[in-house]
């Protein structure tokens, strides 16, 4: 008998449904079920053979369950390795690659600098032109995490003084500064076995209840064409990141379709947000992938979907085994070292003359857990340039700045819609 398990959190109408549906179908020694967790053990099987995870981005806990499931054979859709990997960033540079326009996008340095650094980790980074973002992205534009969802900590923002008060409130997050598209038409797609894809027309501007009661706009052989589009981008995106079970979003301006979001874990498939007949085809297509992904299961061996930008990356390494003729020694034991350079180590026997250090160069001593002031000194006029996310803003330009007597309004949190 061969399992299929639903893991899910808050949701309640499409996990009863797609359990329902699945043993409906009575497909001969195939069976669906809540999965039920009582003891994980490292390289032990759970126990399914497919697992549809719907939870596991918000709990850690039942993610290192479904990567220990993967690894023993499960087949878990969504794969929890690669979702845990990618991020928004990430993936719009990915469709630029795969041909799939994306909105013009910044990666920004958090605000605030991470836990357990100071300015000597951010030596690498120069101070963040605004100027130079403001010119390229435009106003309107979105600001949002780099990582993330559910329409948290997402501002939109339509002047520079609105672009820095959101800034300032973002704290430790890396965000993304992104061009907002003014669109014609909008659809949201589902996409479920990297083949099989819905194209709902979606208002993300109304009421989440009234979200799909909405029509398109595109008429005729420009809206055939434009549905043609569609689902070409939407399998490029789907098949090149890996996702089994998602979602895709499209912003229509001046006849073309714009990816907005596209990398969802676990998609919203709940009947009261889209709709009964849409929901029925998740409920349908939802029960046929996870069947298909039972029968072709086999055990002993890894049973995820991995993406073609991971599949071709895999295929142009190196042949053979990387161990042949391979040099190996063994390094010399030593005490405990410092990054300025002290060891307190034996020295080693000399086989080489060592080339004379320069006059007046640092010399270092023994470490002793503080650093003398002459020390601190050296090594602040050897550091490179302070880095950006310092804890205060970067200076705003005085051309960008508004008029003294008007006040800028202050930065908006985005309403629950999308678009951007």
């Amino acid at each position: 008998m061969k399992k299929i398990g639903i893991l899910f959190g808050q949701e309640n109408t499409f996990p009863q449904a797609f359990v329902d549906r699945v043993n409906q179908k009575a497909v001969n020694g195939i069976t669906a079920e809540f999965v039920n967790i009582e003891q994980v053990e490292q390289a032990v099987p759970c126990g399914y053979d497919v697992i549809i995870d719907r939870i596991s981005q918000d709990v850690p806990f039942y993610r290192a369950y479904l990567k220990n499931a993967a690894l023993t054979g499960t087949a878990v859709i969504n794969n929890a390795f690669w979702w845990s990997a990618d991020e928004k960033f990430f993936n719009n540079a990915l469709a630029v690659q795969l041909g799939v326009p994306v909105p013009k996008t910044l990666l920004l340095p958090s605000k605030h600098r991470p836990d357990d650094t100071t300015e000597n980790s951010f030596r690498n980074l120069s101070l963040f032109d605004w100027d130079k973002a403001f010119a390229h992205i435009g106003f309107p534009a979105f600001m949002k995490p780099h990582s993330g969802g559910g329409w948290k900590s997402v501002y939109k923002v339509d002047n520079p003084e609105q672009a820095w008060r959101a800034y300032d409130e973002t704290g430790q997050l890396v965000m993304l500064y992104q061009e907002a598209i003014e669109f014609e038409d909008y659809f949201r797609c589902y996409c479920l076995g990297g083949k099989h894809v819905l194209i709902m027309p979606y208002e993300p501007r109304n009421a989440p209840h009234e979200r799909y009661q909405t029509t398109m706009k595109t008429e005729g052989e420009a809206g055939q064409k434009l549905l043609d589009t569609i689902k070409d981008y939407t399998l490029r995106l789907c098949q090149g990141l890996g996702y089994d079970f998602n979602t895709v979003e499209f912003a229509v301006r001046d006849g073309v379709p714009i990816a907005i979001d596209f990398g969802n874990p676990a998609p919203d498939a709940d009947v009261n947000s889209v709709g009964p007949e849409n929901f029925e085809w998740v409920v349908e297509h939802a029960a046929l992938l996870a069947i298909e992904r039972a029968q072709s299961n086999r055990a002993g061996r890894t049973n995820l979907t991995w993406g073609t930008f991971v599949q071709d990356s895999v295929r142009a390494a190196p042949k053979g085994s990387p161990t042949i003729g391979a040099n190996v020694q063994m390094g010399q034991a030593v005490r405990e070292t410092n990054d300025l350079g002290a060891t307190g180590a034996p020295k080693a026997a000399a086989k080489k003359a060592t080339p004379k250090k320069a006059a007046g160069a640092f010399k270092p001593e023994p470490p002793t857990g503080e650093l003398s002031a002459s020390q601190q000194s050296a090594a602040k006029k050897a550091a490179a340039p302070k880095a950006a996310p310092a804890s205060a803003p970067a200076k705003k330009p005085a051309a960008a700045k508004a008029p003294a007597a008007a006040k800028a309004p202050a930065a908006k949190k985005a309403a629950p819609k999308k678009g951007e």
